[in-house]
C-alpha cells in the first residue's frame, strides 16, 4: 500500500477492490471443493428444512407507527432537521467524519430515513453484481 502512495491511491487503482474480490473469491473456491467446511452450508446440512415463517407486519400498528412519526415531524423544529441533514450531506461530501453530524441529526429528530435519504443523495446505493 506505501509504495502504491497510501491507501487512498490504493483504492482509487482499484487495488483494495481486487484483493477483496481476490479473497471472497478464494473462500468461495475453497467452500465449494470442501476444504473450508461451514455447517449447514457444504457439510451437516437438514434434509427437511421446516418452512420459514414470514414477518407479517399488523396493519393496526403499521398505522400507529405512521401517526407517531407525523407527530414527531409535527413537534419538532423543521427548519433544524433540514439544517442537520445538510450538515449530513456537507460531511459526506468532504470526507469529514459523519458521527457528529447525525448525531446532531438524531437530536433534532430526523428520522432514520431521512438520515439515510442524506447520504444516498452522496454516496448512492450499493447494488451486488
Amino acid at each position: 500500500i506505501e509504495s502504491m502512495g497510501g491507501m487512498v491511491a490504493a483504492i482509487e487503482k482499484g487495488w483494495v477492490q481486487q484483493e477483496i474480490h481476490n479473497a471472497a473469491y478464494r473462500k468461495q473456491r475453497a467452500l465449494e471443493e470442501n476444504e473450508r467446511i461451514v455447517v449447514g452450508i457444504n457439510k451437516f446440512r437438514e434434509e427437511n428444512n421446516p418452512p420459514i415463517k414470514i414477518l407479517r407486519v399488523d396493519p393496526e400498528l403499521e398505522r400507529s407507527q405512521i401517526l407517531k412519526l407525523n407527530g414527531v415531524r409535527a413537534d419538532r423544529d423543521g427548519a433544524l432537521v433540514k439544517q442537520r441533514l445538510s450538515d449530513i450531506e456537507k460531511a459526506a461530501r468532504n470526507g469529514s467524519n459523519l458521527m457528529k453530524p447525525t448525531l446532531e441529526a438524531v437530536k433534532a429528530y430526523a428520522s432514520i430515513g431521512e438520515i439515510t435519504g442524506a447520504l444516498k443523495k452522496i454516496f448512492g446505493t450499493y447494488m451486488s453484481e
